[in-house]
């Protein structure tokens, strides 16, 4: 049996960011990832994607992004190759094609089987993300063997649907990027809505995420939300990385042609009933929306800013109805679903008892009851932006803290 002080189950941003601040510390480790570096970016993401973040705000610990194009948007194949860097340049001690097969607890400490080795650690770092499985709606299952069904870490390109029109449930980042995607390729396209996040690219002449992240909002802590498990259940963000730098929302994609319904209900066969709230949700959107900007605007007037923002850019208000609807897909010659409706947690390999069926692993700021035992990576786990790559490494500065005070516990106790 091999050992180590700790093992980190994760090869992306969060996985990168914790060994960085583990190796600062001293502690010994290692990353398993399950296949190459980075895997859900090169394999889980559509051909035309981008970050849905400026460049600038790619933070690891101790890295930055060095191009010449700090407002713009990385592809995914350049978003590996950041990452690709950055664990050369950090020494990161990665083993990939390496599958975590269990995780239990042992002998005071925790025993790690991969389809390789079987260790030995006083600590996991649990660090595979927030979005491992595709979240799809039970209905799927009684859909007609006749119409195509896939997901966004699925789908490539429009050219691997079959021909006919798309219905899209799901109007966060990737369903509404998608619908813009398939509609532009000449396919007719529905969009089921249910609740969304509607952010600007731009608003008073700087990209949103500069003004959420000067503002303070994206540093919000776990302690200063209103209801934390609603925020944790925030939809993404309404945004897309596009090197032209356009704003893609409700509003756009209504007048491009996408048609836009309400939430998808229930559905059987070839039909699908879709619900009457799209008033309720858009409105909700839209008042989300206007206390941001509130605040921004204040922001700007208390620091003086108000005569440098560039001008403010004028965002329409959008607020859509539509009643309950069933729509019958052979007749409206609709032969593709693509469920955009998120992603869950699941992890089969983890025998620790932290896991709660709804929620997923059970912690605080991401130390779970089982001691030397945390997670990472997570939305909402400690700041809002503890699922971005800018997120990342503040939250595994505290972990290693935490991971560093728990080993020295235990060799006080062994010694």
């Amino acid at each position: 049996m091999k050992r180590t002080d700790v093992i980190v189950i994760g090869g992306g941003q969060a996985g990168l960011a914790m060994s960085r601040h583990l190796s600062q510390r001293g502690i010994d480790h290692v990353v398993f990832e399950r296949r190459r570096l980075a895997e859900r970016w090169r394999s889980e993401r559509w051909d035309s994607l981008r970050l849905l973040t400026p460049n600038w705000f790619s933070r690891l610990p101790d890295w930055r992004y060095r191009g010449d194009d700090p407002d713009g948007f990385m592809t995914m194949p350049e978003v590996v190759r950041y990452f690709e860097d950055y664990a050369r340049a950090t020494s990161a001690p990665v083993e990939i094609d390496t599958e975590v097969r269990s995780v239990e607890i042992f002998d005071g400490g925790y025993r790690v089987i991969t389809d390789k080795d079987t260790w030995f650690t006083r600590g996991v770092v649990i660090a595979t993300g927030d979005n491992n499985t595709p979240r799809v709606p039970e209905m799927a299952i009684s859909m007609s063997p006749s119409i195509h069904q896939i997901v966004p870490s699925a789908y490539r390109n429009p050219g691997q649907l079959p021909e006919g029109g798309v219905l899209v449930v799901g109007a966060s980042a990737s369903g509404v990027q998608l619908a813009d995607e398939i509609h532009t390729s000449g396919r007719p396209v529905t969009l089921a809505v249910g609740k969304h996040t509607r952010l600007p690219r731009f608003y008073r002449g700087r990209d949103i995420v500069w003004w959420m992240d000067r503002t303070g909002i994206l540093d919000e802590t776990t302690g200063q939300a209103r209801d934390l498990e609603r925020s944790r259940r925030e939809p993404s963000m309404q945004l897309v990385g596009s090197p032209d730098g356009h704003s893609i929302d409700l509003a756009r994609l209504a007048g491009e042609g996408v048609r836009i319904v309400g939430r998808a209900h229930e559905g059987e066969g070839g039909r699908i009933h879709f619900a009457g709230d799209l008033l309720e949700t858009t409105s909700a959107a839209r008042d989300k929306f206007a206390r941001m900007k509130n605040r921004i605007d204040d922001f700007a007037t208390d620091h003086g800013m108000d005569r440098e923002d560039g001008g403010t850019e004028a965002i329409a208000p959008v607020i859509f109805d539509s009643p309950e609807q069933t729509i019958d897909l052979k007749a409206e010659g609709i032969s593709t679903i693509l469920w955009a409706t998120g992603f869950t947690r699941r992890y089969p390999w983890l025998k620790v008892p932290v896991i709660d069926p709804r929620a997923g692993i059970l912690h605080r700021d991401g130390v779970t009851a089982a001691p030397g035992l945390c997670v990472l990576g997570l939305q909402f786990m400690r700041r809002r932006k503890s699922t971005f790559i800018d997120g990342v490494g503040d939250d595994a500065a505290y972990l290693a803290d935490h991971m560093l005070d728990h080993l020295d516990a235990r060799h006080a106790v062994a010694a």
